[in-house]
C-alpha cells in the first residue's frame, strides 16, 4: 500500500494544494512566494525521503505568517493520512543535527498526542530575499504540523550564531527524525494500547 495523501487548504488567507508520498526519493516543488521558505520546505522533503509539492498563494503582502502556518497544518494532516493506524513504524527517532557553527537536536515520537518543544531562538533578524524571511515564524510552521499530524516534536538549538545554518539544521533535523520514525520495520502496533 503506498502511504501518501492529497490535500487542499482554501481560507481566506491562503489557498494550498499539497501532495505528499512519504516513500519517496525526495522529490520537492515548493512555490509559497516566500523563497527561504520553499527553499526549507525543499531540505525538509529531501531529507525525509519525502516526495513533496506545495503550492500555495497567500496574503504575503500583509504577513507571511498565514502562508506559514496553513502549509505547517495542510503537511501535518497529509502526513497523519499517509501514515495510516502506523502498523509496524519504528515510532520514535532523535538525531542532532550540524550546519558550521550550528547544532540543533531534534527527538519525534508519532504518538498520537500533539505537543510541540521549541527551543530555539536565532539572533532575530530577518533573513534576507525578496520578501525577507522572519524566523520566528518556523514556530509557527512546527506547530501547525505537530497539531494537525499528531506527533510529539521536541527542537532544541544546542548552538549556533547565523540564523539561516539554525533554521536550516532544524529542518534538516526533522527531516532525518521523520526519516527514521516512519520506517516500517514489521507488522506490529508499537503501542501497549494498541494503536496510534
Amino acid at each position: 500500500m503506498k502511504r501518501q495523501a492529497n490535500r487542499q487548504r482554501i481560507t481566506k488567507e491562503t489557498r494550498i494544494d499539497l501532495s505528499l508520498a512519504i516513500d519517496g526519493s525526495g522529490q520537492v516543488e515548493a512555490s509559497t512566494g516566500l523563497p527561504f521558505f520553499d527553499h526549507m520546505l525543499s531540505q525538509l522533503g529531501k531529507h525525509s525521503r519525502f516526495d513533496l509539492r506545495v503550492e500555495c498563494t497567500g496574503d504575503i503582502e500583509i504577513d507571511a505568517h498565514h502562508t506559514v502556518e496553513d502549509v505547517g497544518i495542510a503537511l501535518g494532516e497529509a502526513l497523519g493520512e499517509a501514515l495510516g493506524a502506523k502498523e509496524g513504524v519504528r515510532r520514535f527517532a532523535a538525531i542532532t543535527v550540524p550546519l558550521d557553527e550550528a547544532a540543533v537536536e531534534v527527538v519525534l515520537d508519532l504518538s498520537g498526542r500533539p505537543f510541540l518543544h521549541y527551543d530555539v531562538e536565532p539572533p532575530g533578524e530577518k533573513i534576507l530575499g525578496e520578501p525577507p524571511f522572519d524566523p520566528q515564524l518556523c514556530e509557527e510552521f512546527w506547530r501547525g504540523f505537530t497539531t494537525a499530524s499528531g506527533i510529539t516534536l521536541h527542537i532544541v538549538l544546542l548552538r549556533g550564531k547565523n540564523t539561516h545554518h539554525i533554521i536550516e539544521a532544524s529542518f534538516k533535523g526533522v527531516a532525518r527524525a521523520l526519516y527514521d520514525a516512519i520506517r516500517v520495520v514489521d507488522d506490529v502496533m508499537p503501542s501497549t494500547k494498541g494503536v496510534l
